[in-house]
């Protein structure tokens, strides 16, 4: 029973000696587990936001067989370059938080 507590790696604080204060690993988990939904809801709800809030390249006119504007190429500046790196870190945090879901 002792080897697979030592194998479990979950449970791989237990078996080593303690010479001081309690580890924090099991302290830390309970309170990352805490937040952890309350974060991805958060991070879920901003990144459908900054989502929706992006300008699309092709305007409604196209939709209903007006010009698409072929060749015209367009680059982000500003605000509009600021929403789409804020939409890229928002969905690699949300990536984050949610492979941590599965260990916590």
């Amino acid at each position: 029973m002792l080897l697979w507590k030592c194998l479990n790696l979950l449970a791989l604080f237990t078996c080593l000696p303690s010479f001081g204060p309690p580890a924090i690993l099991p302290r830390t988990m309970d309170i990352l587990a805490g937040i952890l939904p309350w974060l991805q809801v958060t991070l879920s709800i901003l990144l459908v936001a900054a989502i929706l809030l992006q300008q699309s390249k092709e305007g409604l006119g196209s939709a209903f067989g007006g010009d698409s504007g072929g060749g015209v190429s367009y680059t982000k500046r500003g605000a509009e370059k600021t929403l789409f790196s804020a939409t890229i870190i928002l969905a690699i945090l949300f990536a984050i938080s949610s492979v941590l879901s599965l260990f916590a």
